[in-house]
């Protein structure tokens, strides 16, 4: 059974830092383009930051550029995402979703992954 599990997340003031993390167990995270995704109250999801197999490719949002970082670690089937200089209009569900098609293209759309976790809450005040 194939399932993602989002954790790090929480309550931090404007300028702090939070790590997220995402455990895929079912299938081997190597084979799987990844990427994050958050939801704020009232707003569609949207995409964050992708990341090819190996870590070798990435593609961000615009307005994370140069704040967030992606990675992953195959040999524990995780792929993390580095968030530093938070601002408050960063507050959102954040999930995690794996494109399983087997093509190394990171995508942005929403309907283009597969799995997704059950989110995550990060909250920034100002």
């Amino acid at each position: 059974q194939v399932q993602l599990v989002e954790s790090g997340g929480g309550l931090v003031q404007a300028g702090g830092s939070l790590r997220l993390s995402c455990v895929l167990s079912g299938r081997t995270l190597s084979r799987y383009v990844m990427g994050w995704f958050r939801q704020a109250l009232g707003k569609e999801r949207e995409f964050v930051a992708g990341i090819g197999w190996s870590g070798g490719i990435t593609n961000y949002a615009d307005s994370v550029k140069g704040r967030f970082t992606i990675s992953r670690d195959n040999a524990k089937n995780t792929v993390y995402l580095q968030m530093d200089s938070l601002k408050p209009e960063d507050t959102a569900i954040y999930y995690c979703a794996a494109d399983f098609r087997l093509v190394e293209r990171i995508q942005v759309g929403v309907r283009e992954y597969d799995y997704w976790g059950q989110g995550t809450r990060v909250t920034v005040s100002s």
